[in-house]
């Protein structure tokens, strides 16, 4: 009695003997990996070197804070230099307030906008109608070479002792003018280290996110 085989998958017997099996009917399959192109291109680049943006932006923000630190150092000793001098401006309605300082009418001077205001606005503005508009290093000149006129050395006194309280406050404004610029520094600074710290979690919500559910699936 022929025995009875029940069909089954194909074997193929090679010459030695060893079965193998039916590339049409595989007995398993593999599961290929699912590449999924980044959704922004240019942030996946802006943000492949993450430890190198990290330590640059912790570098960023570490000097803006220094500079918000000695921006607002530079103005607190601009103002503690200009207070003991106890500079008033001239009260509104004084025929002293020239145009130049009206804003500042009766308030003490305290701040770099001030002192340059002061310094070129009212002080300048009065020693140019000395000596007819000449400056101290002429009217000096003209004291040497005539030591008996007075006049001359009135003019040369009071010359130098304005101009170089004109120099002293451009001096201190000149001061508040980098504290005001170091700070705007480290605003931006701070500003843009925090957005570079960002980037690699927005490459995270926007490229990554869900990678991991879209392969498996």
């Amino acid at each position: 009695m022929p025995d009875t085989i029940t069909p089954g998958s194909p074997v193929a017997t090679a010459t030695n003997g060893v079965a193998h099996l039916d590339p049409a009917h595989p007995t398993s399959t593999s599961r290929s990996p699912v590449t999924t192109a980044p959704r922004s291109r240019l942030l996946a680049k802006l943000t492949s070197l993450t430890t190198i943006a990290a330590v640059a932006a912790a570098g960023m923000m570490l000097v803006g804070i220094l500079a918000l630190v000695g921006g607002s150092y530079t103005k607190q000793v601009v103002h503690d230099q200009l207070a003991p001098q106890k500079i008033f401006f001239p009260a509104a309605g004084s025929p002293a307030l020239l145009p130049g300082i009206k804003q500042y009418a009766g308030q003490q001077l305290l701040s770099g906008d001030q002192a340059k205001a002061y310094a070129n606005n009212f002080i300048n503005v009065h020693l140019s109608k000395i000596a007819g508009g000449k400056t101290y290093s002429q009217v000096s000149a003209l004291a040497i070479a005539a030591p008996t006129n007075t006049t001359l050395a009135a003019e040369k006194a009071t010359l130098f002792q304005g101009e170089t309280l004109r120099g002293l406050l451009l001096g201190a404004w000149g001061w508040s003018l980098v504290g005001t610029i170091a700070t705007l520094a480290g605003i931006i600074l701070l500003i843009c280290g925090g957005i570079l710290l960002l980037l690699p979690l927005l490459n995270w919500q926007v490229n990554l996110r869900g990678r991991g559910s879209e392969a498996t699936a």
